[in-house]
């Protein structure tokens, strides 16, 4: 059975490179064991993505290697 994060209940956190301008920011959530619910921070009733974190953390270290 999957477990669906429940967006309303979750502690979000701005990226570490939001900036207060309203640039291109992203949110993600703790606290949900082997996901990483990810969300627009401009739109944060909209839609919700959860990734398995070991995905997450992939693509944030090619992110931080400039492999993308």
């Amino acid at each position: 059975m999957t477990t669906t994060p429940e967006p309303s209940t979750a502690a979000w956190r701005k990226a570490s490179y939001s900036n207060g301008d309203g640039g291109e920011c992203l949110e993600v959530a703790d606290g949900f064991p082997g996901l990483v619910p990810v969300r627009d921070s401009k739109t944060p009733d909209g839609p919700t993505l959860a990734f398995h974190a070991a995905h997450w953390t992939h693509f944030v270290e090619a992110l931080r290697a400039g492999s993308l």
